[in-house]
């Protein structure tokens, strides 16, 4: 058809119509960037961030808290055993020193017109599956119908826009999308997992499984104890191990994770040398805990790396599909409460820093007043928004760090309150049309317990009985994605490029569907707008005012009270490793541009023997 199609141009239109056409007509790339041209050329050898010539061998042994009752990560059921992403592979991959650009893994080119109306990914020969089956469109498309039909609900937030999939060859597969102009959704199709369609006939797609999947990845499921353990052996003469955008990584023979309930326990096993490596989250654990043996003696490295990653919000998040938290009032009145000054030198030793904006650490977060392009964005929803977007700067509530200076705000968050209808009861609560002001917050971990117990003391100065509510992991997942919560300490996640995951976050056709990370329950035609302008936002400049008009909107509606945030990694681990020189902006390699040094190691092994037992 296409070629009938051509022979009736040749003849019906002039040598310059002829030539746009042909000028028109796609042609395969090796990447492709969110906006401007992918740093690395057709013709790169390796990423700047890794060792070429890193050697293969040894083990790196990992460590995480919680548990897992599943091998199969891409629907709703069950807790997903940790590293399991490292057997299968996409289409594409990212690199740790670009904003947003996917450079071809499984595809090895990609084809897509100007306006990025459709995507079309040319299989690689060599790409096979771990049980040596090609890699085909098939499977492809098999993958992506499986996924919007029976996968996680966030598959089907994420490529919404897909109209049809379909395999044009056994090795060239196309994307139609059902609008043009979203220059994201050619790239966010490409991190699709690629799943064998030979392997999951016959099974129940939906089901939790500790049957590891047949992948594709460089690692495969050696050994597992459900909820303990798991293990992950190299795939011997992988099929990428020599791609240019693969060169370098992957170095481990095997890589392991145990799995801890206990904090306080995970944290030892370091320090026994039951593990390698740990990323430390707890600034006071940081300050007083690593005072060990090992750290003295230089056999654990402790780091701090800076880093230039968007640190999201990570906050008390309203679900506001409850009656009591659905006026904006009574949210702006609780972050009064929230002393983050005093808390942070307490607890934290005046590490970390407070959290103002949604796309904080980073050029998308918006400050001051809005000016220029952003205000021209704004001014489109005047009276739609909160007059405090264009009269004010946002800005969280202060203390001294005294605890004593939390009576003034608790004195605004007293008038804000009464302003919203609430009055102190016979009880000592504060009470509106019979109700008292009662809810609980919900958390999966300990270590939150000493910022949220003076955050409930405060609030029953005003007459709110806040009540705390630890539960297991997978209880707390199972009741977060049922939206059964009334507050929970929540990180909104975000990248260097957001697109089509902020309808996940933000979308009114989201705050009904269980299992969406639209969480807290916000149903507002400005951002819905807001959001489908930036998906398809033309430019860098365009997507920064963008992110900056919708941060304003989110924070000047109070459907959080912001928490706190730390723009270095803290890192400790056994000297045993080698690493490259260069660490990305972006990402901290471990463990995939890692390797093993079996000199270090052996001069470990003479002054340590890890106590295997947990």
């Amino acid at each position: 058809m296409y070629r009938l199609w051509l022979a009736f141009l040749v003849i019906a239109l002039p040598f310059t119509a002829i030539t746009a056409a042909a000028e028109e007509t796609p042609q395969p790339m090796h990447a492709v960037a969110m906006h401007g041209a992918p740093k690395y050329g057709p013709d790169f050898k390796h990423v700047d961030y890794v060792n070429p010539d890193a050697p293969k061998g040894g083990e790196m042994r990992l460590a995480t808290s919680g548990t897992f009752d599943t091998l199969n990560p891409f629907v709703l059921k069950g807790v997903a055993a940790p590293g399991i992403g490292m057997t299968v592979q996409t289409l594409t991959t990212g690199t740790d020193d670009e904003a947003f650009t996917r450079y071809g893994l499984i595809a090895e080119t990609i084809e897509m017109p100007e306006d990025r109306s459709w995507v079309a990914f040319n299989l690689r020969k060599e790409a096979r599956f771990n049980d040596g089956t090609p890699i085909t469109a098939d499977d492809v498309v098999w993958t992506f119908n499986a996924l919007m039909a029976k996968g996680h609900p966030h598959y089907r937030a994420y490529y919404a826009n897909v109209k049809e999939a379909k395999a044009e060859s056994p090795s060239r597969v196309k994307f139609t999308f059902n609008m043009a102009g979203n220059r994201e959704l050619p790239l966010i199709v490409g991190e699709m997992p690629v799943l064998s369609r030979h392997y999951w006939e016959g099974k129940n797609f939906e089901s939790t499984t500790l049957e590891a999947p047949l992948g594709s990845g460089p690692y495969r499921v050696k050994s597992i104890e459900p909820g303990r353990r798991v293990t992950y052996e190299r795939v011997k003469d992988w099929w990428a191990e020599n791609l240019p955008i693969m060169k370098g990584q992957n170095n481990f023979d095997a890589i392991i994770f145990d799995v801890y309930r206990d904090e306080t326990v995970l944290l030892q096993a370091l320090f026994s040398g039951n593990y390698d490596f740990r990323a430390e989250n707890i600034a006071k654990s940081w300050a007083v805990e690593y005072d060990q043996k090992p750290v003295k003696e230089g056999l654990i490295k402790k780091e701090e790396i800076k880093h230039s990653l968007p640190a999201g919000m990570q906050a008390f998040a309203y679900n506001i599909r409850r009656p009591l938290f659905q006026d904006p009032k009574v949210r702006q009145a609780l972050g009064y409460a929230f002393d983050f000054e005093w808390s942070n030198k307490q607890f934290a030793y005046g590490a970390y820093h407070r959290t103002k904006s949604y796309f904080e650490n980073s050029e998308l977060a918006s400050s001051g007043m809005p000016q220029g392009r952003e205000l021209e964005i704004l001014e489109q929803y005047r009276g739609k928004v909160p007059d405090e977007v264009f009269t004010s700067e946002f800005r969280v509530p202060q203390t001294d760090g005294s605890g004593a200076g939390v009576r003034e705000n608790l004195g605004k968050a007293k008038e804000l309150l009464n302003a919203a209808g609430w009055r102190l009861g016979a009880k000592g609560l504060l009470e509106k049309d019979g109700q008292e002001f009662k809810f609980e917050i919900l958390t999966n971990s300990e270590n939150f317990e000493r910022w949220i117990n003076p955050f409930i003391s405060n609030l029953k100065k005003l007459g709110i009985q806040a009540n705390l509510r630890n539960v297991e992991a997978a209880q707390y997942q199972n009741r977060i994605e049922n939206f059964d919560f009334d507050m929970t300490v929540h990180t909104f996640g975000q990248s260097l490029s957001p697109g089509n995951e902020q309808r996940d976050f933000w979308g009114s056709d989201k705050a009904d569907v269980k299992g969406s990370r639209n969480i807290i329950g916000i149903k507002s035609p400005v951002l819905d707008d807001l959001v489908g302008r930036l998906v398809s936002a033309k430019d860098r400049e365009a997507l920064i005012a963008l992110c900056h008009a919708i941060d304003r909107v989110l924070l000047w509606n109070y459907y959080v009270i912001p928490q706190f945030y730390h723009d270095k990694w803290r890192v400790a681990y056994w000297d045993k490793f080698g690493h490259p020189e260069t660490t990305p902006k972006y990402g901290l390699g471990v463990p995939d541009t890692w390797w093993y040094d079996k000199e270090k190691a052996d001069k470990i092994a003479e002054k340590v023997v890890p106590d295997k037992k947990k």
